[in-house]
């Protein structure tokens, strides 16, 4: 895999995994959430997680097309962590905001 590719492919995978959370009502992505919906703490720990996945499969990647592994420091995963977050923001905006107006606009429509 060259790195061109890698760097293509993780970067989608982050995307889709930025916004696994807010896009998805099962819990952990496997059991069924309680009636009243899925609680922002577990879709925040869903988020925290799989930011922590998509580092681990980026590791995979760069010690499968470097050979080795790049020291990082503190400031890489602080701007890792808000470039995901950038990431999540369609997701976010879908479940706290879209969602509503394209029900209430539904609802006007079919009355």
């Amino acid at each position: 895999m060259s790195t061109g590719l890698a760097i293509g492919l993780l970067l989608a995978i982050a995307i889709i995994a930025a916004n696994l959370p807010w896009l998805s009502e099962r819990i952990a992505l496997v059991w069924a959430a309680p009636k009243k919906g899925k609680p922002e703490w577990v879709r925040l720990l869903e988020w925290v997680g799989l930011f922590g996945l998509v580092g681990l499969i980026g590791a995979g990647m760069e010690m499968r097309t470097q050979g080795q592994l790049q020291a990082q420091g503190w400031e890489f995963w602080v701007i890792a962590l808000c470039l995901f977050a950038v990431f999540a923001l369609p997701g976010f905006i879908y479940r706290h905001d879209l969602r509503r107006r394209l029900i209430k606009r539904q609802r006007r429509v079919s009355s």
